[in-house]
C-alpha cells in the first residue's frame, strides 16, 4: 500500500510538472508572438521605403563588429538588420516582393538604403574589402532581385555626387558654346548699331 500511495504521488507530481511546463510553453509562446509579429513589420516597413537591400552572411563577426558596422552604415543612411529567415522571409512577402525572400536563407543580415540604389552595397563591399568578412549574397533594387554579381557590378557604380559631377561636366561643354554664340550675337548687334549711329550723325 506505501508503495502504491507513493507511486501515485510520484505520478501527480509528474502531471502537475508537465501543466507547468505546458503553461509556461503557452505563455512564452503568447509573448513571443507579438515581438514576431512586431518584427515582421518593422522590417515589412523598411523594406516597402527602401530603394535598396542587400543580404549578407554576417557569421564570423563578433557583437561588437556589428555594432560598429551598424554605426559605419547608418552614417550613409542605411539600416543593417539582423533578422530569422523566417520572419524576413514573412516581410518580404509583406512587403509584395515575394521573389526576395526566395534568397532569404541561413542567417540574415540585411542592409537597407533609403536614397542612392548603390551606397549599401559600395559599403559593404568596402568592408569586405578590408576584413574579408561579411560577404554580400543577394540584392534587392526596386522590386528586382540580385545576385552576388550584381550586387558587385552594383557597388562599383559611380556615387550620386560623382553623376551629378559628371553630368555638369557634360552640360559645360555645350553651355560654354551657347554662351560664346551669345557673346558673338552681342558684339554683332553693338557694331551694327555703333555703324547706324555713324550713319545718322554723317547725315546730320
Amino acid at each position: 500500500m506505501p508503495t502504491s500511495h507513493s507511486g501515485g504521488c510520484r505520478r501527480r507530481l509528474l502531471h502537475q510538472e508537465e501543466r507547468m511546463s505546458t503553461n509556461a510553453a503557452e505563455v512564452s509562446g503568447t509573448r513571443a508572438g507579438p515581438r514576431k509579429r512586431e518584427a515582421v513589420e518593422r522590417l515589412t516597413d523598411k523594406l516597402t521605403r527602401a530603394t535598396s537591400a542587400v543580404v549578407t552572411d554576417y557569421r564570423g563577426l563578433t557583437v561588437a563588429q556589428l555594432e560598429e558596422l551598424r554605426a559605419q552604415l547608418r552614417t550613409q543612411g542605411v539600416d543593417y538588420v539582423v533578422v530569422k529567415n523566417t520572419l524576413a522571409r514573412r516581410a518580404a512577402e509583406s512587403a509584395g516582393v515575394p521573389a526576395f525572400s526566395e534568397v532569404l536563407v541561413g542567417p540574415v543580415g540585411l542592409a537597407l538604403g533609403y536614397a542612392d540604389l548603390a551606397v549599401p552595397a559600395r559599403v559593404l563591399s568596402e568592408y569586405f574589402r578590408v576584413n574579408k568578412r561579411l560577404p554580400s549574397v543577394a540584392g534587392l533594387v526596386e522590386g528586382q532581385v540580385l545576385d552576388a554579381a550584381a550586387v558587385k557590378t552594383l557597388s562599383e557604380l559611380p556615387s550620386r555626387e560623382a553623376l551629378l559631377s559628371q553630368l555638369a561636366g557634360t552640360l559645360q561643354s555645350p553651355l560654354t558654346q551657347l554662351a560664346g554664340a551669345l557673346d558673338s550675337i552681342t558684339a554683332t548687334f553693338a557694331s551694327t548699331l555703333e555703324a547706324y549711329r555713324d550713319q545718322l550723325a554723317a547725315a546730320a
